[in-house]
């Protein structure tokens, strides 16, 4: 079995904990803030004082809130006393930008770097069930195949560039909210001329839309349950935030955006920010 550690405990890396912990793995932990590691150290994890022993126990997948907390938390003094053979496995959504700056930092201080964020949601961590977008040095993700195949059903390698796997699951987050935005629309539509949302979404579900994004999310748009949240509103908003960077950056104009953004910022000014990102279904059902 394999020694590993993680940095931040929110609900996805916790997940991530117990399933590691559940396969026999050795993890160490350390979350800015403490508290929430007394669970997991109750389940057989180690508690690290410092990022700094994160790195002397083993590659460290860190799983952080966004741009700012990964770049406060592997700043290069950290990445300077990390070692010859530490390595770094970022599975946060983050910027392109930041993806460049962190693959750079690292290169820099000689510390080993992947970028593999991952699709789903917490409890499909803890089953061993998340698509894990992997980008840089082929040789590291092999050598962490053992860890990866515990966490998830798949590993895909989008590219050479750690930054590459930022730019696929910024794809995948907006693709996502493209769906939500389209099922909004039609639970809205439907609904105004008298169908019942739970007859429609078994007809979206069992004809030309399966899957867990229109499944998953049509059935809450269907139930309007939102809470508790799997992936939160205010989460959707950073997440267009970071796909409106990218196509800037490419020099590309998105001509939905705008409008996914209205939705969002709608919701979460009216106070669904906390809930799950389907609930911008009621921003249209309230409009």
């Amino acid at each position: 079995m394999a020694q590993v550690s993680v940095a931040g405990l929110g609900n996805m890396g916790r997940g991530m904990v117990r399933r590691l912990l559940s396969e026999g793995h050795e993890v160490t932990v350390w979350n800015r803030s403490p508290t929430v590691v007394d669970d997991l150290v109750a389940l057989g994890a180690q508690r690290a004082g410092s990022v700094g022993e994160l790195f002397a126990a083993g590659p460290v997948l860190s799983t952080l809130a966004d741009d700012g907390a990964v770049a406060a938390v592997f700043h290069e003094s950290v990445l300077a006393e990390a070692g010859p053979e530490a390595v770094h496995v970022g599975m946060s959504t983050v910027s392109v930008e930041a993806g460049r700056a962190l693959a750079e930092r690292h290169r820099a201080a000689g510390v080993g770097y992947l970028a593999v964020p991952v699709l789903g949601r917490p409890s499909v961590a803890e089953a061993g069930q998340l698509n894990l977008l992997a980008a840089g040095d082929g040789g590291l993700i092999d050598s962490l195949e053992p860890v990866f195949s515990a966490l998830g059903r798949r590993t895909w390698r989008v590219g050479e560039q750690p930054w590459q796997a930022n730019a696929v699951k910024i794809t995948m987050n907006l693709l996502i909210i493209h769906a939500l935005e389209a099922l909004a629309e039609g639970f809205t539509l439907a609904e105004r001329h008298g169908i019942d949302p739970h007859d429609l979404q078994k007809v979206i579900a069992g004809t030309v839309f399966p899957g867990p994004v229109y499944e998953g999310y049509g059935t809450s748009m269907a139930d309007r349950a939102y809470l508790p949240a799997g992936f939160r509103t205010a989460l959707g908003g950073k997440d267009l935030a970071l796909a409106e960077a990218a196509a800037e950056s490419a020099g590309l104009q998105l001509p939905a955006l705008p409008a996914l953004r209205h939705t969002f910022q709608t919701a979460i000014d009216s106070g669904l920010a906390d809930h799950d990102w389907a609930s911008v279904a009621e921003v249209l059902r309230k409009g």
